[in-house]
Order: structure tokens, then sequence, then C-alpha cells
């Protein structure tokens, strides 16, 4: 498959009703571990890849290992990747359509890219602002004739206490449809964990919606029934596994009874 051929088969995985389901890996090695499971498609989640490397969720690994680690999955799979790029590194978007190119030439065919300002971890950046952003990714990647998934991510759950999303929906929704119109093929709304907003997000936008799982154990059954289109897991499985990790090795360092 080429790399077109397989950002088409991307997209086309997420359907309403029966999501494409993500178990973020951070390496190649989690990647052919994931997809040996069965998985259709495969996507990194930042935290995850960056707390592997010894550094910090937020940017704070070097771009270069985050392409890096891109081209090893890529290069051990026929699969479709998608790789979280949060702000794509750069504010503006000229700058940002030159390292969307460094993404493009790792062999990944979606993106996770968020509205949040990563250089101090607080705050959205102005609609207009992430619009502007969103449509410098789409044209850099139609210049090289390539349907890129942009999964447009709003922290305005992320921001806000769950006690308080009914409230903060409206401004949700009208940054998801703005970044739709942009260019984004779905959008990403992580914190959002209630039924009834969940189906409210569904039914306003027209775009396929991606919602998050932090629980590896759940069953994500009634998320599908909501309508959503993709399931991602973010960080739980690397917690998962680092945890599992932990107790095989300490079987080995325990005091004889």
């Amino acid at each position: 498959m080429t790399q077109e051929t397989r950002a088409e088969a991307f997209a086309a995985l997420h359907q309403p009703g029966t999501p494409l389901v993500l178990y973020n890996c951070w390496d190649a090695g989690s990647a052919a571990a994931i997809a040996k499971a069965g998985a259709p498609a495969l996507a990194t989640g930042s935290w995850s890849v960056a707390v592997a490397q010894g550094y910090n969720d937020g940017e704070d690994l070097p771009m270069t290992a985050l392409f890096d680690t891109a081209k090893r999955i890529t290069a051990t799979t026929e699969l479709p990747v998608s790789v979280d790029f949060e702000g794509g590194y750069a504010t503006d978007p000229a700058a940002l359509s030159e390292n969307i190119k460094g993404l493009l030439a790792t062999g990944a065919v979606g993106l996770n890219f968020e509205d949040r300002v990563v250089a101090d971890g607080k705050g959205l950046h102005p609609l207009q602002t992430q619009v502007a952003r969103i449509q410098a990714i789409r044209a850099t990647a139609e210049a090289q004739d390539l349907p890129l998934y942009i999964n447009a991510r709003t922290d305005v759950f992320l921001q806000a206490a769950p006690e308080t999303h009914a409230a903060h929906f409206d401004e949700a929704a009208r940054r998801v449809a703005a970044y739709v119109e942009a260019g984004a093929s779905g959008v990403f709304v992580p914190g959002l964990t209630d039924p009834e907003l969940i189906k409210r997000m569904v039914a306003h936008v027209q775009a396929p919606v991606n919602v998050l799982c932090l629980d590896v154990t759940a069953d994500i059954t009634p998320l599908a029934a909501l309508g959503v289109a993709r399931i991602s897991f973010g960080p739980a499985p690397y917690r998962a596994a680092m945890k599992a990790l932990s107790a095989e090795a300490a079987r080995h360092y325990e005091s004889p009874s």
C-alpha cells in the first residue's frame, strides 16, 4: 500500500456506531504487539511516546525524536499510522507547515492536533488562530496529494471541571465545527464523558467524533452506541504495560519467605 492508499483506508475506518478502536502505542515494539492483536490501524499517544524516552508530555520530546519513533513504526507495519503531534511544535502557520512536511516524511497518514497552548499548558489558542493553523496543515498535505487525516482536538473539556461540561458545550461545539470547516477530517473531545453530551456532540458536528477512554478494561460498547466513530486510549495502554512489567520484575526481587 502507498501512503495515499493507507490514508484513504484510515479515513474509511471511522464509522459512527462501529468506531475505530485505537489502543495507543509508543514505539515499534508496542505497535507490533498491538498489530498482532488484530488492530486495523495504529496511533501513538504523545504522553506515552515522551515518557517512554524519559521526557515529559507537552512537546518536551524533541521533534526529531518523535519523527524517528514514527519512522520506526511505519517501517515495521503496513497498517495506517497516526501520530499525536500535540500542537505541531509551532504556533506560526508557516513554521507549522514545515513541521508537517517532516511528519509526512515519516510515512504517517494521520495526526492529532490540539488547540491547547502547549508552551505554558494553559488556555486555548484563539479560535481564528487555530483555524488558520488547521488550514495550513491541510494545504501542506494537499500540496503532496495526501488525504491526511487531521483529528482536530479541543481541550475545552480537559480544562473545565466535569460538573461544568454542560456549560462549556457550546464553546466546544463552536470550535470543532470551525475546525471541520477549516479542513479537519474528524474531531477529538478528550475529557468529555457524559453520555448525553457525547450524543449531542455527535449530532452537532458533521465529522467523525473521537472520544478518550482511560480504562483499558472498560466495555466500549456503550460508547459505540452513542455514535462515536473513534475510541482511543491515550496513555492508558502504556501505564497498563508498565504496571504489568513492574509486577513481573518484582517477582524476581522479592525476598524468599
